[in-house]
């Protein structure tokens, strides 16, 4: 694949320990892609476990648990590194997740699962935050958005290793050893993340001029506008994207698709995620995140709207699905990669954590909603219809952004959100 000018100029300038560093943030949000993404794919096992005794409505309560953690970690994250030290964070938090990937394959029931989805949450939103500032602190302000994708697409890839190692787990060992093998996993991320330099990612500068940085500092004057705006496109695109991700596989199941293939899906999903990823560094570097995120969100509305109405023809079906996933992860990284490039770089770190952090409002509502419609009348296609129409509103809200954007110049928070208010 040819690359842009940009993207060439990046893989020169940026130095090998700050790609050492970046490499080892990937692979922490493969690690948390793993552990979010694989609780969609053993649903259909919970539910048939006698000893658990779930139903369809409280399998989607305990879904959010993971991420209303997620919501308070990542919103926390931000500021608690610019102060503590973002390595320091980061290897609390990934011993916070491994703790609650442990504890959901004990889990002896629904009350213990959803506690530990909750401190497994936790973790991931703050690994999350974590990852996304370390590396892109270490990169010139114009690369920041880049590698803030390259690291995003960690989180599909690690789903795609989820959906993969289910297909001959899940059968042979059942839901429990997932999330057994998870943790192990976790295990060989921390001595890595322990073994590695990971303040040479860090400025001091910008780590000094940080410390003054609030949430607060955000809202003000014209950086209200722009933080409620990324809000209202954050929200609705997770609500979609860790919605589908959750019920997927057993909306496919209610359709009559036998598991194995039903766990395609959640292959396709993800595969879809990864390749949308990487192709939109290319676009984003031409024509802008704000724009080419329009354009992603878009697919995810048709995609889900081919799943609902199209033929039941499982090749229409996987295609529709991998627009979805193309769309979906692909709208989330450009609005993390337009938040780096928006505000100043004394407050990325504090920006990314609000922007990661808020959007899981939409992660804990979506897979409840799902299930709640999963449960009722309306079955699998409402839930394919009810996604659709929330993704409509992302498509609204990222086309408002873009215009914004380039009335702005691409910088729309910059003459006001990185100033310190007048005392």
């Amino acid at each position: 694949m040819a690359t842009t000018p940009h993207t060439t100029s990046m893989v020169q300038e940026l130095t090998r320990p700050v790609w050492r560093i970046i490499l080892v943030c990937l692979v922490v949000t493969v690690m948390e892609g793993y552990n979010v993404i694989v609780f969609g794919s053993v649903i259909p096992l919970i539910l048939a476990d006698p000893g658990m005794g779930v139903t369809s409505e409280g399998i989607g309560l305990i879904g959010s648990m993971t991420y209303i953690g997620m919501f308070l970690g990542g919103t926390t994250a931000g500021f608690l590194g610019d102060r503590y030290g973002r390595k320091r964070l980061l290897i609390i938090v990934i011993c916070v997740f491994f703790a609650g990937a442990m504890l959901s394959g004990l889990a002896a029931g629904p009350v213990m699962l959803a506690v530990a989805r909750l401190v497994a949450g936790l973790g991931v939103g703050g690994a999350i935050t974590m990852s996304l500032a370390l590396a892109s602190s270490g990169a010139p302000s114009r690369d920041a958005g880049t590698v803030v994708t390259v690291i995003m697409a960690g989180i599909p890839l690690g789903g795609a290793i989820a959906s993969l190692l289910g297909m001959p787990v899940l059968p042979v060992f059942g839901w429990r050893a997932m999330f057994l093998i998870g943790a192990a996993l976790t295990l060989l991320i921390l001595f890595v993340v322990l073994r590695s330099t990971l303040e040479v990612v860090s400025a001091k500068a910008p780590q000094t001029l940080s410390r003054r940085v609030t949430l607060l500092s955000l809202f003000h004057e014209r950086g209200a506008a722009l933080v409620l705006l990324i809000s209202a496109i954050a929200v609705p695109t997770m609500f979609v994207w860790y919605g589908i991700n959750t019920w997927l596989v057993d909306a496919m199941t209610e359709l009559h698709v036998p598991l194995t293939s039903a766990l395609l899906f959640g292959f396709v999903l993800s595969g879809g995620a990864i390749i949308g990823s990487f192709l939109i560094m290319r676009w984003a570097d031409r024509w802008g995140v704000a724009k080419v995120g329009t354009v992603m969100s878009a697919l995810t509305v048709v995609g889900l709207t081919a799943l609902a109405f199209g033929p039941r023809d499982l090749g229409f079906a996987l295609g529709a699905v991998a627009l979805i996933g193309a769309g979906g992860q692909s709208t989330i990284n450009l609005l993390q990669a337009a938040v780096s490039t928006f505000f100043p770089p004394q407050m990325r770190a504090t920006s990314l954590g609000w922007s990661n952090g808020v959007s899981y409002i939409g992660a804990i509502t979506g897979p409840a909603a799902g299930g709640f419609v999963l449960g009722s009348a309306a079955g699998p296609i409402g839930v394919f219809v009810l996604f659709a129409a929330v993704g409509t509103l992302v498509v609204i809200a990222t086309f408002v952004l873009a215009l914004w954007a380039s009335a702005t110049h691409g910088h729309p928070g910059r003459q006001r959100a990185g100033e310190e208010p007048s005392r």
